[in-house]
């Protein structure tokens, strides 16, 4: 009698740990579920070729899927030109109205006008991937924190003429981006340089779309991904 006693103490108890880890794996299963603004963990790794906006919001769609998020619609904040008679497409009209949230539960943003205003929490410290993580910058090894967006500091596309977007997204050899820095700890907010959507246009010795273009300015072809549902 006392060994069957203690097999059913022995099971009670594995039963109720089990329950327990159970309970506290559903608030980070609840937060991925409620996540709708991450930065992508790696890029894609075809320079500024990302099959287009088709392309980038695909593949925002697959991250968000892999984290638990996947029941959101996701859009890619990238920006278009006009080009072979198409007009261009703004970043800032592809994602939503918010608020959208960080997958720790941050809110980086109330509305697309909150989103690129100065008052906007985008920081190195928030602006995290879709696993969770803090992407690099300053002071890093490799700097990451250049992000794709081919977009104005209001979220609006640039006027044809100098390319902005390495060809709509489509070219790893041909053009440049504009880049924005994830990281804004501690930075004046009228510091155009260091805006999280338009720091400075991509450059390399190869032009500024392909991958290794987009690393030598601290980049990895990284992009934002916003849930527009």
């Amino acid at each position: 009698m006392p060994a069957l006693a203690q097999m059913i103490s022995r099971l009670c108890f594995g039963l109720a740990a089990a329950s327990f880890a159970t309970l506290a794996a559903q608030p980070a299963l609840a937060q991925a579920a409620g996540t709708s603004f991450f930065v992508t963990s790696v890029g894609i790794g075809n320079g500024g070729n990302l099959g287009g906006l088709a392309g980038a919001d695909n593949y925002c769609q697959q991250l968000a899927q892999a984290a638990g998020a996947g029941a959101k619609t996701w859009r890619a904040y990238l920006s278009t030109q006009p080009a072979d008679g198409k007009p261009a497409e703004n970043a800032r009209d592809r994602i939503g109205k918010g608020p959208w949230q960080n997958s720790k539960g941050v809110v980086i943003a109330r509305d697309v006008a909150d989103l690129h205003s100065a008052a906007n929490n985008l920081t190195k410290a928030t602006a995290l991937s879709e696993k969770g993580e803090v992407i690099n910058g300053r002071g890093d090894t490799p700097n990451r924190h250049d992000v794709l967006t081919g977009s104005q500091a209001d979220g609006t596309a640039f006027p044809a003429g100098d390319d902005r977007t390495c060809k709509n997204w489509t070219s790893s050899t041909q053009g440049a981006a504009m880049v924005g820095h994830a990281d804004r700890v501690g930075l004046r907010d009228d510091d155009a340089s260091k805006s999280w959507n338009t720091s400075h246009p991509s450059r390399g010795p190869d032009g500024g779309c392909s991958q290794n273009d987009l690393k030598s300015t601290g980049g990895d072809g990284l992009f934002y991904c916003f849930a527009a549902n």
